[in-house]
């Protein structure tokens, strides 16, 4: 089933530079993008459904890369179903497991550590809640795992870890299997900051931070609590290596000073913006937009280096085929505008004064999940769908 989305306005590609599509059109078909062009050229009784975006901008759907999956499209944390769901309403299309530690009574040993990542990594393997993209497993890493055991996991699929969480007595011993884990080809996450829940080390300074060098430095700005403004420094100056991630449920005083500093030093393609939840701060479908909104409006960022923290930054990072339009591409699209209501006349001056852009179609895996969000206001843009006769 093909798909084409012509009369595209304003564009963004993911990229960091904030460059446009080549053209005003896309077609879709098996899932990925296959061609970028002009509307004009678009042989309409070739597709079998045609979104007129009506001047509405095309953007990347955003990665989270801080969402705490457990089974199915339901947290326990929050006790709430289809939250998943929900999210893609606010423009989220892909979401990446920082642990499944809120599974009731999850296991500490390292038995139970590995097949709880292999049963998350497996039950969302094929599984899109809402449409969502999935990728659950992150291995929390406790006491006793070994590099053997991250290479077993790798080899069942397994490619995202966890620090911070285990039942670790010592911080320094989490450096070794930090390394052990990156060794074996795992993304390893790692909590920055104060302790959100009990059992664990009270901080993460960015001594330990700094010894670890994961991959990605998880809620830099905190999760809930910060770390220091001197430790922040460090991390952006001295961690070049590590991903810096910006939370919702984090310290908003903090997120504005890390990203000035990253800006500061030329390291924009570091930012990554998520939401870090489900967790005590609740479930935020909306915290994607918000966090974009507060970091333009209120912080540093230009609207394009936003967008670009929330997809094509992540995309880098993690390694994925999505967060970036191109042919051969997944087709996870957004139309996305200024609000009904709003001052502005975009969403790029939508950020720039604090209004959340509105989402007004949502395509996952080349198929429309919705021509209108119900967790957004309208957008400005008439957008229209309709059956184009093709094949």
């Amino acid at each position: 089933m093909s798909l084409a989305v012509v009369n595209i306005g304003d564009s963004h590609r993911g990229s960091l530079d904030g460059a446009p599509i080549p053209g005003d059109a896309v077609v879709c078909e098996d899932g990925a993008i296959a061609w970028i062009g002009r509307s004009g050229d678009v042989a309409r009784g070739d597709v079998r459904t045609l979104v007129d975006a009506g001047g509405a901008a095309l953007v990347p759907g955003f990665i989270d890369s801080h969402v705490h999956l457990a089974f199915g499209d339901y947290t326990p944390r929050q006790r709430t179903v289809g939250f998943l769901e929900s999210y893609l309403h606010g423009g989220v299309t892909t979401a990446i497991s920082a642990s499944e530690v809120h599974v009731p009574g999850r296991p500490t040993d390292v038995a139970g550590v590995m097949a709880l990542a292999v049963a998350a990594q497996r039950a969302y393997q094929d599984y899109r809640p809402g449409g969502v993209r999935a990728y659950g497993g992150s291995v929390i890493l406790e006491p006793g795992l070994e590099e053997r055991h991250f290479r077993e996991l790798r080899e069942a699929g397994v490619w995202l870890a966890k620090a911070g969480f285990g039942s670790f007595t010592r911080a320094e011993d989490y450096v070794a299997t930090v390394r052990a884990a990156r060794q074996a080809g795992l993304k390893v996450m790692c909590h920055c900051g104060g302790a959100s829940i009990g059992g664990t080390l009270e901080v993460i300074d960015a001594e330990l931070l700094l010894a670890m060098r994961p991959d990605v430095l998880g809620h830099v700005n905190g999760g809930p609590t910060s770390l220091s403004p001197e430790d922040g420094e460090r991390l952006v100056r001295e961690a070049t290596e590590s991903a810096l991630q910006l939370v919702h449920a984090g310290n908003l005083r903090s997120a504005i000073h890390l990203a000035g500093l990253a800006i500061a030093t030329g390291q924009e393609s570091r930012l990554l913006i998520a939401s870090d939840t489900p967790t005590g701060t609740g479930v935020i479908p909306l915290a994607i937009l918000r966090s974009m909104a507060e970091l333009v409006s209120l912080g540093p960022l230009s609207p394009a280096v936003a967008l670009a923290a929330a997809t094509g930054n992540v995309s880098q990072t993690y390694g994925l085929a999505e967060g970036i339009l191109d042919v051969g591409r997944p087709a996870d699209l957004l139309l996305i505008d200024a609000p009904v209501g709003s001052q502005a006349a975009d969403w790029r001056a939508a950020l720039a004064v604090g209004d959340l852009p509105a989402v007004g179609l949502a395509v996952t895996a080349g198929k429309i999940r919705f021509t209108r969000s119900r967790n957004t206001p309208p957008p400005r843009s008439r957008i229209e769908v309709s059956p184009s006769g093709g094949e």
